[in-house]
């Protein structure tokens, strides 16, 4: 069976906009921004046809695609597509040390230590494999055309979970607040469409 899947990041929350660190533990709303890009993926994709819509457990997730679920498309919640939990540093503001630790976390990661992680918090091994029971339960799904609204580092595993790379290369996905990947799914493998593409930021409509 065929699938397109259309993979967003949520839109701007107030501790994106200040700074904060937020992971899987801390759930704040969409602030105006936010509210306005959710608006506008809605008014370019409110007529492609989704059949279903799967967001993490998270505020800010659920918030950014709330338009089309008004529209009587229907949405489940998964824990699965959740954040990476950065432990103890969730809700504390993106400090030096934090930058530090960050830094060297992404360098870890590259070089294939990928059961690092902050203390408290998920590693991108710990993180793929809740994913990969998403991925499954997906592919047991007869909808077709679906939308998925998740979280920025969260969605580069993700990203190489469906092309089947290996994690230590998942910042090649760059993600915005209300970017879009689109990927199909021929029966086999997964492509990917659309990359980090942001074009319903920046037009009334496309249908």
């Amino acid at each position: 069976m065929t699938k397109e899947l259309f993979i967003i990041r949520h839109g701007e929350t107030d501790l994106n906009k200040q700074g904060i660190v937020q992971g899987r533990g801390v759930d704040p709303p969409l602030n105006e921004l936010g509210r306005k890009q959710a608006l506008q993926f809605y008014n370019y994709y409110r007529n492609e046809g989704f059949e279903i819509i799967y967001t993490s457990t998270l505020r800010r997730s659920y918030e950014t695609v709330e338009p089309f679920i008004k529209n009587g498309i229907p949405s489940e919640k998964h824990a699965e597509l959740d954040e990476v939990s950065w432990g103890i540093w969730e809700g504390k503001p993106v400090t030096p040390e934090f930058k530090t630790l960050y830094k060297k976390l992404q360098d870890d990661w590259k070089a294939g230590h990928l059961e690092e992680k902050v203390e408290g918090g998920e590693s991108p091994l710990e993180v793929s494999g809740r994913q990969k029971q998403f991925i499954q339960y997906l592919l047991t799904k007869p909808e077709k055309k679906i939308l998925i609204c998740m979280h920025g580092r969260a969605m580069r595993m993700f990203l190489t979970n469906l092309m089947n790379e290996d994690l230590s290369t998942m910042d090649k996905y760059p993600h915005r607040n209300l970017t879009l990947y689109k990927v199909i799914f021929d029966g086999t493998r997964f492509s990917i469409a659309l990359f980090n593409n942001t074009d319903h930021l920046y037009a009334e409509g496309k249908n």
